[in-house]
C-alpha cells in the first residue's frame, strides 16, 4: 500500500469487444486510500484526456432505480470540467521519448505548452463542441480535420485524443455497469457523427462517484479496437487528488497484441 497522499489501483479484467457483456465482478480485498479519500478525478483522457484525468470532479447524481441517460452523464463530465483551475508540469514518455510540457486550464480554456521546439496548443470547451487552436505569435488557428489525427512527436497520442470531441458525439449509450481497479464505473459506448474521426466507436468507463474518466476503448473503422487509455495511479497535491500517471497503448488491429506504450505523467 502506497501513503496516503498516491494511490495505485489494481489491475482489472479489460474489455476488448465492442458489445460484450457486462460482468457482475466483485473485487475482494482491502480498500485502498484512493477509494477512502475525497472523490478522485480524470478526463480528462489530457487528454483532456489529460486535463479531463487531472482533477477532482463533483459527484454524479445519485439514480436508485435505473442508470442515468448516457447524454446526462456526459453532460455533468463536460460541465464540471469547465469548471477547473489547474498549473501542473506534466510529460508523454514512449520508450526513450520524452516530451515534458506545461498543462495551464483556467476555467472553459486549457493550454498545452511544448518546447523543442515551442508549441502551444490551446482547447476551448465549448457546451455543444470542443475547439483545438495551435497558438502563434499572430493569434491562433483552428486544427484542420486532418492534422488531429496526427501523433504528438513520435508518442501513441494524437491531437485527436487532446481534443476529446468524441464528448459531445451525439449518439451515446449507457451499456450497464462495471468495475475498474476496484471502482464502480458506468459503461457508455459513443458513436462517431462522421468518418472525420479516427475512431468509429468509442467505450468510457466512469466512476459513478466521482465522474472520473477510468478507461477509454477507440475502435477504428472496421470496429478494431485500436487504442486504450487507462488512469494507473493517482496522487493527492494541496488537499485534491489529481492523475499521476496514464497508459496509452496502441493495439494491432484485429488482435489483442499491444505495439507500442506511451505514459502520460504529472508533476507536482
Amino acid at each position: 500500500m502506497r501513503s496516503n497522499d498516491e494511490a495505485r489501483m489494481t489491475n482489472d479484467e479489460r474489455m476488448t469487444k465492442l458489445e460484450a457483456q457486462v460482468p457482475n465482478r466483485k473485487h475482494g480485498g482491502t480498500r485502498s486510500s484512493f477509494e477512502h479519500s475525497a472523490l478522485f478525478r480524470h478526463s480528462s483522457f489530457v487528454i483532456r484526456p489529460f486535463a479531463l484525468a487531472v482533477s477532482l470532479l463533483m459527484p454524479l447524481a445519485a439514480h436508485a432505480q435505473s442508470p442515468p441517460s448516457a447524454k446526462d452523464i456526459l453532460a455533468s463530465v463536460r460541465m464540471m470540467e469547465s469548471r477547473q483551475q489547474i498549473d501542473l508540469q506534466g510529460q508523454l514518455r514512449q520508450d526513450n521519448i520524452v516530451v515534458p510540457f506545461h498543462l495551464v486550464q483556467n476555467g472553459p480554456l486549457i493550454r498545452y505548452s511544448f518546447a523543442n521546439p515551442d508549441e502551444v496548443l490551446q482547447l476551448r470547451l465549448g457546451e455543444n463542441s470542443s475547439r483545438l487552436d495551435l497558438v502563434t505569435g499572430g493569434g491562433s488557428e483552428q486544427f484542420a480535420a486532418s492534422k488531429l489525427k496526427q501523433k504528438i512527436r513520435g508518442t501513441g497520442v494524437t491531437y485527436e485524443d487532446l481534443a476529446f470531441k468524441f464528448l459531445y458525439w451525439p449518439t451515446a449509450r449507457v451499456l450497464g455497469e462495471e468495475n475498474v481497479r476496484t471502482r464502480n464505473c458506468w459503461k457508455l459506448q459513443l458513436r462517431a457523427p462522421s468518418r472525420e474521426s479516427q475512431y468509429s466507436n468509442v467505450l468510457l468507463w466512469i466512476d459513478k462517484a466521482s465522474g472520473a474518466l477510468m478507461r477509454m476503448e477507440g475502435y477504428d473503422w472496421n470496429a478494431q479496437l485500436a487504442k486504450r487509455f487507462e488512469v494507473v495511479s493517482a496522487q493527492k497535491i494541496e488537499g485534491r487528488w489529481f492523475l499521476k500517471q496514464m497508459r496509452i497503448e496502441e493495439l494491432q488491429p484485429g488482435t489483442n497484441h499491444v505495439q507500442a506504450r506511451t505514459y502520460l505523467e504529472i508533476k507536482r
